[in-house]
């Protein structure tokens, strides 16, 4: 049986051990009016999901850093897989990660799946969403162990406005 944990909300959330556009060491954006922060953990460049939801993300980051959120995707890709997401995906200037590695999805909870078709990864981590607030505390885990039925973006949107109009606390930590 393979290890899987997931952080509890309100512990401080699990380092992020990838790489950013440039090869250095991946930190999560932080503007100084930064609320809150969303790490889009997606499946890679094989996935046409993420594809489509990452685009979305990297064109609506605005309205996210509008209530003071800022956004983050990061996957399991090596730097060729990585290198072709820049060129086929239209990610602006959305805060992208590659390289994360296995020991660290496995620590945010993340479910791991093997390669099925040719098109895949030998390993790669499957959807999440962590939800943090500055001072690294996870305020939200969505987890998935298959690409479909993610939270839409426009649900993430009008929920953070409601937690942040409402202060509304974190849940499930009993």
């Amino acid at each position: 049986m393979t290890h899987h944990s997931t952080p509890i909300p309100g512990q401080l959330a699990p380092l992020i051990t990838a790489k950013n556009h440039q090869d250095n060491a991946f930190a999560l954006p932080a503007t100084p009016d930064n609320r809150m922060t969303a790490v889009f953990f997606y499946r890679g460049i094989h996935c046409p999901i993420c594809k489509k939801q990452i685009e979305e993300l990297a064109r609506r980051q605005g309205e996210f850093r509008d209530l003071g959120v800022d956004v983050a995707a990061i996957s399991m890709d090596d730097r060729e897989r990585f290198d072709r997401q820049q060129q086929e995906w239209d990610l602006g200037d959305l805060h992208v990660g590659h390289d994360l590695t296995e020991e660290f999805a496995r620590e945010w909870g993340l479910f791991i799946s093997d390669k099925e078709n040719d098109a895949e990864p030998a390993r790669f981590a499957e959807p999440g969403i962590a939800i943090l607030y500055p001072d690294g505390r996870i305020y939200a885990m969505y987890l998935q162990n298959v690409p479909f039925a993610r939270p839409t973006t426009d649900d993430l949107l009008s929920g953070l406005k409601f937690i942040l109009e409402n202060d509304y606390p974190i849940r499930g930590t009993a």
